[in-house]
Parts: C-alpha cells; sequence; structure tokens
C-alpha cells in the first residue's frame, strides 16, 4: 500500500494530528485569504464605481513586487535587525503604493477617458495591452541585467527576516510566522478600506456614484475626478498585493506575477459579486482556504498534481458562475459612467 494511502487512516485515528493540521490549514488560508483580498478590493473598487474591466490590474501587482523588492535589495544590508527590515517593508510598501497610484492615475487620464463612451471591448483591449507591454518590459529589462526573465530578483525573498521566516508551533502545528504577518496586514487594509469607504467625502462619492452617477454629476460633484482617485488607488492597492507576494515563496517577483495576480482577483471579485467589498472580503476568505486545502492534499500526496489548487480554485469560479452568475453578494448591475 502506498505511504499516502496510510497517511489518511492515521490522520483520521489521531485526533490531536487533525486538530494540529486543521489549524495549520485555517491559518495558511487566512493569510492566503488576506493577499487575495488585497489584490482583489482594487479591482471592486474600479469595477464597482467606473464599471472598467480593468486587464492591467495584475501588472500593477506585477510592478509593485519588483519595486518593492528593488528597495528591499537595495536598502537592507547585512546585520540589520528583524523590526528595522519590516520597518523599511513598510517604508516599502508606502512608496510603492504613492508612485503607482499616481501612474495608475495618470492612465486613468490619459488612456481611460478618451474611450469611455465606447463599447467595453475598447477598455479590455486597451487594458490587456498595456499589461502585455509591461510584462514585456520587465524581461527586457531582466535579461538586460543577465538574468532569466521567469526568476528575476530572488535576492528580494532572501530579505525575509528569519522571525517571518521561522515555523513556529502553536498547539503543536508547525506555522510559518509570514502567514500572521499577511493575516495582520490584511485585517488593517479591510478596516482601511472600509473606512476610506464609509468614513470619508470620497467613500461617499463611491458609493453614490456606484448606484446613480449621473444623479451625482447633477449635484455638482466632480465624478471625473471621483473616477481617477479611485482608478489610481485601486492600482495603488493592486501594487501593495504585489509588494506582500514579494516574500511568498510560492510567488515572488516574477513576470508571471501579472497573468497570476490578474486571474486570481477575478476569481475573488466574481465569486464575492462585481463591485461588491463585502463580497470580496468573504470571496477571498473562501478562495484562500480552498487554495490552503488543496495546496495541503497535494504536498501530502493524496492527491500527485502541481496544479491541484489553480484547479480547486478555478472551479470555485465555475461552480458559482453556474449556480449564483452575480456571485455571493452582487446586484444585476453595478458601475457606470
Amino acid at each position: 500500500m502506498s505511504e499516502s494511502l496510510v497517511l489518511v487512516p492515521l490522520l483520521l485515528d489521531d485526533p490531536i494530528s487533525s486538530l494540529q493540521v486543521a489549524l495549520r490549514v485555517f491559518v495558511e488560508g487566512l493569510g492566503k485569504g488576506a493577499v487575495f483580498f488585497t489584490i482583489a478590493v482594487g479591482l471592486t473598487l474600479i469595477f464597482g464605481l467606473m464599471g472598467v474591466l480593468n486587464f492591467a490590474h495584475g501588472a500593477w501587482g506585477m510592478l509593485g513586487a519588483y519595486l518593492g523588492g528593488l528597495v528591499m535589495v537595495f536598502v537592507i544590508t547585512g546585520g540589520m535587525g528583524p523590526l528595522t527590515v519590516v520597518l523599511i517593508f513598510f517604508a516599502a510598501i508606502a512608496l510603492v503604493f504613492a508612485v503607482l497610484t499616481v501612474t495608475g492615475a495618470v492612465m486613468e487620464i490619459k488612456l481611460m477617458r478618451p474611450i469611455y463612451d465606447r463599447t467595453p471591448m475598447y477598455q479590455i483591449i486597451l487594458t490587456f495591452g498595456v499589461a502585455l507591454i509591461l510584462e514585456e518590459l520587465i524581461r527586457i529589462t531582466t535579461l538586460t541585467f543577465g538574468q532569466h526573465p521567469e526568476v528575476p530578483w530572488r535576492a528580494a525573498m532572501d530579505t525575509l527576516p528569519d522571525v517571518l521566516g521561522h515555523r513556529y508551533n502553536i498547539l503543536g502545528a508547525e506555522i510559518r510566522g509570514l502567514y500572521f504577518f499577511e493575516i495582520a496586514l490584511g485585517v488593517v487594509l479591510v478596516l482601511a478600506v472600509y473606512l476610506f469607504l464609509t468614513r470619508t467625502l470620497y467613500g461617499l462619492y463611491i458609493r453614490a456614484g456606484s448606484e446613480d452617477p449621473e444623479m451625482v454629476q447633477a449635484l455638482g460633484i466632480n465624478v471625473r475626478q471621483a473616477f481617477t482617485v479611485v482608478f489610481g488607488i485601486g492600482m495603488g492597492l493592486a501594487a501593495v498585493g504585489g509588494v506582500l507576494l514579494m516574500w511568498d515563496p510560492l510567488w515572488g517577483p516574477t513576470a508571471h506575477l501579472n497573468i497570476d495576480i490578474l486571474l486570481y482577483a477575478f476569481v475573488v471579485v466574481i465569486i464575492g459579486g462585481l463591485g461588491s467589498f463585502k463580497g470580496t472580503v468573504v470571496a477571498a476568505f473562501i478562495v484562500g482556504m480552498a487554495d490552503s486545502i488543496a495546496t495541503y492534499v497535494f504536498h501530502q500526496g493524496y492527491i500527485d498534481h502541481s496544479g491541484l489548487p489553480e484547479i480547486t480554485v478555478f472551479g470555485l469560479l465555475v461552480l458559482m458562475l453556474i449556480l449564483r452568475p452575480k456571485g455571493l453578494f452582487g446586484v444585476e448591475e453595478v458601475g457606470g459612467h
């Protein structure tokens, strides 16, 4: 009998081990869910207010991973304590968010505004074209510096402090510290976005504009300016998600992040419901748990298929489209100009 078949009854017969495995999978799922929320919430904001299908979203996450990695590689030196490294990491997040929020706003003004009165196909083609251009520029840049385009700047991952890379024994379960860090950042980001939407003037514009943009415009509110701000912030949040992935051993700064981030972002947004902030939070949790469980099953050898996590996640997407096409918390129509 194969080893994988022997492990199943042993696990079921040992409730202590079962609880430890469940705890590790749960915490890792929460960590992954926090990252998925970070990369998807910007897409939710952009579509919720503007109705724009932004296929350049993943490219901004990719740029965030590279820019954040560059900051870490060039600033971190030997002998720095873990607290210093984490503080520099937050400084990198702030810098990346500021730079890529501004570039996202410029993209909205210069590229998106001229095609708002055209069919959505123009938006898809334009944003997808921007994403492909940026991905190829990354490949060209990495080749210029003598690195393979698929595995560049792995040195950025090496800046992960031991306190986050270490596996801690929590009630007998071995859990990497990075997942707790991602959960903490995810909670902060959820609260920050929620307060932005419910406690700020622009948050009011976003919620009102998503319901009736014509009425908001008639009340004298500059909806175009609100579009620019939201588009920029949404792209900046995607970049923050990329910075988080820079330290993740399953991701890292690679040119593939463009497509990977885009696909996971759309899965979360579609499952949660287009334009729904609450749906994005819930869907990110579901997708994170599904990915964590599938990853555990694959690594234990129960199912020998390296693409099992992706198959599971996209299987959830197909199931949602069949059973509830508008998503968990979606409405019939959201967004618009």
